[in-house]
């Protein structure tokens, strides 16, 4: 197609979108604008970045979700989404000292672990290129790929003299959207608390393509085990897909609304329902949730608090409680991912916070009165990387990485330590409720 025609076309398609707005009269002035600049312009401009430009400028004026996802920005979009790409299957941070890239852990049965990479060791060089000033992001992006393709690491093993180079064949790396609270020695997640046997507990990073899928095989496993309760662990959940959430919540509760979308007129989009067919519909449930757990953790939270299945223990939740929709632009020119209606709790209560509200105001999910445990600054990063060692999958004899020296040895998850307190009534309760229901009998 001649150059003259494509910039025609990416012009219409902005042109088109903005003519589904109401003023056409501003239509016409941005059209203008686009004309002008692409005939008189000094240093003039592709069409499609001028197009690209103009949608991201309209989006950046809209709310914080809503934005313009470019086609080349389409993949990364993808990963993030279902948390798979191409890779080599380790976690990387960034030691706190020497600012250097370490490998934090090897994920089971990917290619860092068939090599022998093992937590601590340092990443000198990634083809070559040093990651001396490297981001986190950055790092990671230069060893992920597509899958088949080789990747060189320059490891350094603390305590070895010299480094070696480890050549690597990138696979489709599926990251793990459903943790336990601990690693058992072949690097698999244990699902049941270490100090409690009895309480199954289970994290969710976000709400993944196949997160529901993993926790419904993994809460059949905690049955065979009879736990007595659950911990559904929701902290630091920014969300994920919809359809996600209602399918967990379909695991817990009978019958009754999971979540409604309404749109800005208060008219429902849709309303989900429970199916009918929960995998554990008496089991005592606690939800943890903290400021940072949003969207879609939110709905499960509110969902399983409203209908009396779950205590919920924690902090407020971070209040983003909208639904945005994927828009399919002209093909090469990307989604445009817009915020069009919000979530609604089962007791008809919005979640989504609005600008300017306050702490007074109806949003987001609350801790049940007396199960609120707040946290400083200072003990949630310190949280963070206890949490962070414990997910460490750290092979029979491997030393401690650095960088987690400032771990007090005797620090507790005060917010986990509340959860299981809180549990162990529900469990009472539940036992109560069956002796009572064994004496009517």
């Amino acid at each position: 197609m001649p150059r003259r025609n494509v910039q025609i076309l990416v012009v219409a398609c902005v042109v088109c979108l903005l003519c589904a707005y109401r003023s056409s009269r501003y239509a016409r002035v941005v059209t203008y604008a686009l004309e002008q600049i692409e005939f008189k312009a000094l240093e003039p401009k592709p069409a499609r970045k001028l197009a690209e430009a103009a949608i991201r400028g309209m989006t950046e004026v809209l709310d914080p979700y809503s934005s313009y996802i470019s086609e080349e920005d389409l993949p990364r979009f993808a990963e993030e989404l279902d948390r798979q790409f191409g890779g080599v299957g380790i976690e990387i941070f960034i030691e706190p000292k020497t600012r250097k890239i370490c490998v934090a852990s090897p994920l089971p049965n990917t290619p860092a672990q068939r090599a022998g990479i093992r937590p601590g060791d340092i990443i000198i060089a990634i083809n070559g290129e040093p990651t001396e000033g490297l981001s986190l992001e950055q790092a990671a992006k230069k060893m992920r790929g597509e899958a088949g393709t080789e990747v060189t690491l320059t490891i350094q093993t603390p305590g070895e003299e010299k480094p070696r180079d480890v050549k690597l064949k990138r696979e489709v790396i599926k990251a793990e959207t459903v943790l336990g609270d601990s690693r058992n020695p072949d690097g698999s997640w244990n699902f049941v608390l270490e100090e409690h046997p009895d309480i199954g507990y289970v994290r969710l990073p976000t709400f993944a393509e196949d997160s529901d899928k993993r926790l419904r095989q993994i809460l059949e496993q905690l049955r065979k085990k009879n736990i007595r309760g659950l911990i559904l662990d929701l902290r630091d959940d920014p969300g994920g897909r919809l359809e996600v959430a209602v399918a967990i919540c379909d695991m817990f509760i009978k019958s009754g609304v999971i979540v409604t979308t309404r749109y800005r007129d208060g008219r429902i989009k849709a309303q989900y329902t429970a199916n009918g067919r929960p995998v554990c519909p008496d089991l005592p449930l606690v939800v943890l949730i903290n400021r940072f757990s949003a969207s879609a953790s939110e709905i499960v939270a509110a969902c399983l608090q409203d209908h009396h299945r779950a205590k919920v223990v924690g902090e407020r939740s971070f209040g983003k409680g909208t639904v945005q929709e994927l828009i399919q632009l002209e093909p090469g020119m990307g989604l445009l991912k817009l915020t069009t209606a919000a979530y609604w709790r089962p007791s008809g209560k919005n979640i989504h916070r609005m600008a300017g509200a306050d702490e007074s105001q109806e949003w987001g999910v609350k801790p049940d009165p007396g199960w609120e445990v707040p946290l400083e600054k200072e003990e949630l990063e310190i949280l963070l990387r206890y949490r962070a060692l414990r997910d460490i999958y750290l092979p029979p004899g491997s030393p401690k990485p650095e960088g987690f020296d400032k771990i007090p040895e005797n620090f507790r998850d005060r917010q986990l330590d509340r959860a299981v307190e809180c549990l162990r009534k529900e469990i009472e309760a539940a036992s109560g409720k069956e002796s009572l229901g064994h004496s009517r009998a």
